[in-house]
């Protein structure tokens, strides 16, 4: 029985990657026809089904970029992003669909000290560090094995001055994937899918304009109370929207 269920499970989890397949190859042939929907319903599909790449993001972004469709270009580039946050490609194409937005927001000038922060544990995403921890452990374990199994003084100095400089660097990418961990789990991304949209003072209808938001701008959101969003753009503004307005990046 046990062997039945089994079976019965590959070849359930077989058949779902032969359709997803399916619908990636229908949707790459309708993009390179020039059907952008047809690209945009299959790709839609299959994340449906669960799945999630930056690859399929950076289609979308790409299909919804053909269309014109600002909002969602931009939401499925920074969707990639969050993936592969250092895709050149991916980052370029933004750039282009981020020109075709209307909202031109200065961003809050970057402290020396926090550019070298964001530079350096920015090299990769929490979880990627995370593997390079794993990686530099493996190192350590393996050289300071070798430390007593070598035979002459200097080999047995060479391994273990090597495997506590691998230590080290394993508690330096652990301390960085905690830190990036803490940095996406503060940051909670958005972006405006209303053609436009007013930010007000507070919460609910008596609230006044502060300033308007149009599609495609991406703010980070602070907090939310009774289907609004306390939000804040780059400039440092903030106010509230209806969060019906807007779209987290992070809903996968």
């Amino acid at each position: 029985m046990k062997r039945l269920v089994t079976f019965l499970l590959i070849l359930i989890s077989i058949s779902a990657q032969s359709q997803q397949e399916r619908f990636f190859d229908k949707a790459t042939d309708a993009y390179n026809a020039g059907d952008y929907n047809t690209a945009i319903e299959n790709y839609l599909k299959i994340i449906a089904n669960g799945q999630h790449s930056a690859e399929l993001y950076f289609n979308l972004g790409n299909s919804y970029y053909k269309l014109n469709q600002v909002a969602p270009s931009i939401y499925y580039y920074e969707k990639a992003l969050l993936l592969q946050p250092n895709d050149a490609e991916t980052h370029n194409n933004l750039a282009y669909a981020k020109n075709m937005t209307l909202d031109a927001i200065d961003e809050m000038p970057e402290t020396e000290l926090s550019k070298i922060y964001n530079d350096i544990t920015g090299l990769l995403s929490f979880d990627q560090w995370a593997v390079v921890a794993v990686i530099f452990v493996f190192l350590f374990v393996v050289l300071y094995l070798a430390f007593y199994f070598l035979k002459y003084a200097t080999q047995k100095r060479f391994t273990f001055i090597a495997s506590f400089f691998f230590l080290f660097l394993a508690l330096l990418s652990i301390l960085f994937a905690f830190l990036q961990y803490n940095d996406f789990k503060a940051d909670k991304p958005a972006i405006v899918f209303d053609e436009e949209v007013k930010v007000i003072t507070e919460p609910n209808t008596r609230g006044q304009a502060i300033f308007t938001l149009h599609e495609g701008t991406k703010l980070n959101v602070l907090e939310e109370l009774k289907g609004y969003k306390k939000i804040k753009i780059a400039d440092g503004q903030t106010g509230w929207i209806s969060s019906e307005s807007i779209k987290m990046l992070k809903d996968f």
